[in-house]
């Protein structure tokens, strides 16, 4: 079996304070994806960077505080990628790529759009150049597992309160037909979705009017697979028993070996 887990920990450092670490001892996922790490490596406490039994990767944005991705692996990658080649998105450290023997695993932070209309823009580029990069880890026919912050929720069931919602990013029409497309057309797999059709199942809350205690959330935390891995995904779960930011843990089981 494997285990992959993303997160979101709106800075490694406040969640390492929260308990991250022994929930990462406890879950024991194969593969641990973090997004918004927010800090340069140096500035991240050594049983983060160097922990027992686990190889770590980092893509830190050059902007100090900002961003950032991390992937942690039980066994050592083949390869590993910092970055998928566009400058504007490779210095802000939004993606991690390590390849393991069977398996492809991704841990990617998208942009958010909604502190103004020039982070829009920035959003909507990077949805206008990451499906070339997407389309070329089709196109090497092997399995892939993209975790990540999308900042996207796909459907209404996605969020809490979607009417008053479409208009802000995170819910715009393109933003949710990027989504459409990438799964009904381009062929990945939303696998949370394919395993859990509930409603009210969601990853990030907002700080702000009781969010959290009234569960008025959004999905935009997403493990998006090729068709073939999606397929050996057997349990999902959002975890919730504890929290290390503003989002909810995503961990999915996939029967096979990295």
């Amino acid at each position: 079996m494997i285990r992959i887990a993303t997160l979101n920990v709106n800075g490694i450092r406040s969640a390492a304070g929260k308990g991250l670490e022994p929930w990462i001892a406890r879950t024991v996922p194969d593969v641990l994806c973090l997004q918004e790490v927010k800090a340069h490596e140096v500035d991240i406490p050594e049983r983060l960077r160097f922990p027992d039994g686990l190889h770590v990767y980092f893509h830190c944005a050059q902007k100090k505080g900002y961003a950032g991705t991390a992937l942690y692996a039980k066994r050592e990658p083949r390869r590993v990628q910092l970055g998928f080649g566009v400058p504007e998105f490779d210095d802000e450290g939004r993606y991690v790529e390590a390849e393991f023997r069977e398996l492809t695993v991704i841990s990617v932070y998208f942009p958010s759009g909604s502190s103004g209309p020039h982070r829009q823009a920035s959003k909507d580029r990077f949805l206008d150049v990451f499906p070339e990069h997407l389309a070329r880890l089709r196109a090497s026919g092997r399995e892939v597992v993209l975790c990540g912050d999308v900042n996207i929720a796909h459907r209404e069931i996605d969020l809490k309160n979607w009417r008053s919602n479409q208009k802000n990013s995170g819910f715009l029409p393109h933003e949710r037909a990027w989504l459409t497309r990438l799964f009904d057309e381009a062929g990945w797999v939303d696998v949370f979705r394919r395993l859990d059709p509930r409603p009210e199942q969601y990853t990030w809350w907002s700080n702000r009017g009781a969010a959290w205690d009234k569960n008025v959330g959004w999905r935009i935390d997403y493990q998006i697979a090729t068709p073939g891995i999606a397929a050996r995904a057997r349990h999902a779960e959002i975890y919730l028993r504890q929290r290390f930011s503003d989002h909810a843990p995503l961990v999915i089981d996939y029967t096979g070996r990295l």
